[in-house]
């Protein structure tokens, strides 16, 4: 059975920034939302880059040269990035998600690469397509962090894999099955990153498309608006011409942003969109494996690719240790209270921490409050100012040792005051109630960063329990 799309895109700059780096496009063929990063050095232009390469190259294909189709647009938007950063190497930092589908009618061949999302809401119930190629995420993977902890991490927004000109993108390729009646819903992280899945759920479910796009932008404006909020959202319907017939929309960045006419010295042309008749010369999978492997590269010596992969990775790492440098958080050690420099958790395989001073404070001796703050970890811009926190959790420990000895002997003993002098820990979000530790074994940790901490309030104080 063959199907149409009833399709809307959205796109603006949000509250805080200056400039949209999104890019959507949507047509009866294709789906695609690309956000771009690097700031200065043009996120902007490679968001529509890619969006651009997706207008042109877009046509209705058979299901099964979908996956084929969606390798050939990415890997031609990404050797246009790399041209663009040899032409102009004030580019080079520049880079884009690629968060989409081709529709051939009765299927979707799905195209992934960053933190943007596809969502399927089908039979009432909604499912995350995509899987995000980010630091968190890898967390979450890897069981250091809940998906609620991730939701405020402060380093969520860091991605492992976007398109940025270098080799060796390796992109999630997938086919799905279309049904009459799915919504489907692909969005930069600035709608996917405010606005929860339970409420995603609630706005998309209504009859009008038009209606539902208004909402989850507002929606996500409402919470804050920090990125730009770009979305395509489409609905699966019977087969329809007028639909069919629609004109593919451009949105974003791909509006505003000029892309520059790049001239290389060995040039012969990017490559052209693949046509059927050469797509049945290999399998789909295969040809969706190896076809962004195709096209050359504009950096012909093979060290040169090595080299420049070897300093963006080692820049990376190399800027994330400078950040982390800066910070401090308090976390346990062998069952004491210690404090950290740098981040909790690991890049490519490197800790990003190391224990500054392991105190005496046993953390069985807290409150169970502040057991599960210090399980959570503490957060701190300075060893000041961590080692002030510890001091006062010394405190609490100190008077909670006390209420449960005196509840050993007394059925009904009372919390002693604080000490004098002795100031409330620093006051921000507290991690819900049911947060729990990470397992913790002795030696060098690494600790989901919930930078929480609040001062009990009054009943909580005086109810002894809270030891």
């Amino acid at each position: 059975m063959t199907f149409s799309l009833d399709f809307r895109v959205h796109s603006e700059v949000g509250r805080v920034r200056q400039n949209n780096q999104d890019a959507a496009y949507a047509s009866p063929h294709m789906l695609l939302v690309a956000d771009g990063m690097g700031g200065a050095a043009a996120g902007d232009l490679a968001s529509a880059v890619a969006a651009k390469e997706a207008h042109s190259s877009d046509r209705r294909l058979g299901d099964e040269h979908l996956l084929e189709h969606m390798a050939g647009v990415m890997q031609r938007a990404n050797d246009r990035l790399a041209d663009l950063v040899q032409w102009n190497p004030e580019f080079d930092g520049m880079g884009t998600t690629f968060c989409g589908a081709a529709f051939s009618g009765s299927m979707l061949g799905v195209a992934h690469i960053g933190d943007s999302r596809g969502y399927l809401l089908r039979d009432g119930e909604l499912k995350q397509l995509t899987h995000d190629h980010s630091w968190v995420q890898a967390l979450i993977d890897e069981g250091r962090l809940t998906p609620e902890q991730a939701a405020s991490h402060p380093h969520r927004s860091l991605i492992l894999k976007v398109l940025n000109g270098a080799d060796g993108t390796d992109p999630d390729f997938f086919e799905l099955d279309a049904r009459e009646g799915d919504v489907l819903l692909f969005c930069s992280d600035g709608l996917s990153g405010l606005v929860d899945e339970e409420e995603l759920h609630r706005l998309m479910a209504g009859d009008d498309l038009d209606k539902a796009v208004k909402q989850l932008a507002a929606r996500a404006n409402q919470l804050g608006g920090y990125d730009n909020i770009s979305l395509v959202l489409a609905r699966v319907v019977p087969q329809s011409d007028e639909l069919d017939g629609r004109d593919g929309v451009l949105a974003g960045s791909a509006l505003e942003r000029r892309i520059p006419t790049v001239t290389v010295a060995d040039d012969e042309g990017y490559p052209e969109p693949p046509v059927a008749e050469d797509e049945t010369e290999h399998g789909v999978e295969e040809n969706a494996r190896y076809a962004p492997s195709d096209t050359k590269r504009r950096w012909a010596p093979p060290l040169a690719v090595v080299l420049a992969a070897l300093l963006l990775i080692g820049g990376a790492v190399w800027g994330v240790r400078i950040y982390s440098s800066s910070r401090y958080f308090i976390a346990e050690f062998d069952g004491h209270v210690a404090i950290y420099n740098g981040l909790p958790g690991a890049l490519l395989g490197r800790e990003l921490n190391h224990l500054v001073e392991r105190r005496g404070t046993l953390v069985e001796d807290l409150p169970v409050y502040y057991q599960r703050l210090v399980a959570n970890t503490i957060g701190s811009d300075s060893l000041e100012g961590a080692r002030h926190t510890a001091d006062t959790l010394d405190d609490y420990a100190r008077r909670c040792a006390a209420v449960r000895r005196e509840r050993a002997l007394s059925p009904s003993p009372s919390l002693p005051s604080p000490p004098p002098g002795t100031d409330p820990l620093p006051t921000v979000s507290a991690p819900p109630p049911d947060a729990t530790a990470t397992a913790q074994t002795p030696g060098q940790q690494n600790y989901p960063t919930v930078l929480a901490a609040v001062t009990p309030t009054a009943a909580e104080e005086a109810d002894p329990e809270a030891c």
